[in-house]
């Protein structure tokens, strides 16, 4: 009983955390290889499975806000679907103590990023760049005016986000901040990139489990974690993102030291 109210519980709360903020889906391998004690191959696939959910869902609710480039993040979308080929692959040929290591790695890094991360009045000059209003800026270097650099970037990402358990967003996101792009237009395509990191992820990892006996593990996660993307993304407004944010990086922090050292 308590193993499947984790389950349900655990994606109900990260998808609520998903759609309140973009971020926090890399919290869900910590339940499964840590809470459940599931091996890391279940752990990822399922994982994977509710990023994909949670990118669908969010993707178009930020293309009827008119915050996704879909070019854009078609481009990005190609390098990471290749890098994420990769990264399964390494990912099942290196040892599971090592991997897991990696997987709280990019939990304390990703803590660091939200930490550092930029917001309020930062956030809203990137987003009148992103609008071509904001002077100066609009003639620095612009990622999606770049063909090349964004395929590496895309397959960079897919890779490193397929081989340790990272969403997605988590990752894109500030990086394409730092290139230009206004910050909720690079959640939008943070979010659509996450499918297609997602899809031969979920794949990949999935062949190697007993998929009948997993099944229904997917099918209560995927449901809560969809009802809680929903929720959170339809109540965003209402809550303080920077101080939740900060809680979220702060809790992954703790939990990665712990892990790692302790």
């Amino acid at each position: 009983m308590s193993f499947w109210l984790t389950v349900i519980l655990s994606n109900f709360g990260v998808g609520g955390l998903v759609g309140l903020t973009g971020v926090a889906g890399f919290l869900l391998p910590i339940v499964y290889t840590g809470l459940l004690q599931m091996s890391v191959t279940q752990g990822l696939a399922l994982s994977f499975a509710a990023f994909i959910l949670s990118g669908v869902l969010g993707s178009f609710n930020y293309k009827k806000a008119g915050n996704l480039d879909v070019p854009f993040g078609l481009h990005l979308s190609a390098g990471s679907l290749a890098g994420a080929v990769l990264g399964v692959k390494l990912n099942l040929i290196i040892p599971e103590e090592q991997v897991k290591i990696l997987l709280y790695v990019v939990v304390l890094l990703s803590g660091i990023s939200i930490l550092l991360r930029k917001d309020g009045k930062a956030a809203e000059t990137e987003k009148k760049a992103a609008a071509g209003t904001a002077g100066a800026k609009e003639k620095g270097f612009r990622l999606e005016e770049h063909l090349v650099p964004t395929l590496l970037l895309g397959f960079v990402t897919g890779l490193i986000c397929a081989l340790s358990g990272a969403g997605g967003p988590i990752l894109v996101m500030p990086l394409l901040v730092v290139f230009g792009t206004g910050v909720r237009v690079a959640v939008g395509i943070a979010l659509f990139n996450s499918i297609f990191i997602g899809i031969p992820a979920c794949i990949g990892y999935m062949s190697q489990c007993d998929v009948p006996a997993l099944l229904p593990v997917l099918a209560a996660a995927l449901a809560s974690h969809g009802i809680g993307v929903y929720l959170g993304s339809k109540n965003a407004v209402r809550i303080n993102q920077g101080v939740l944010k900060r809680g979220i990086a702060v809790f992954s922090i703790l939990i990665a030291v712990w892990k790692l050292f302790l």
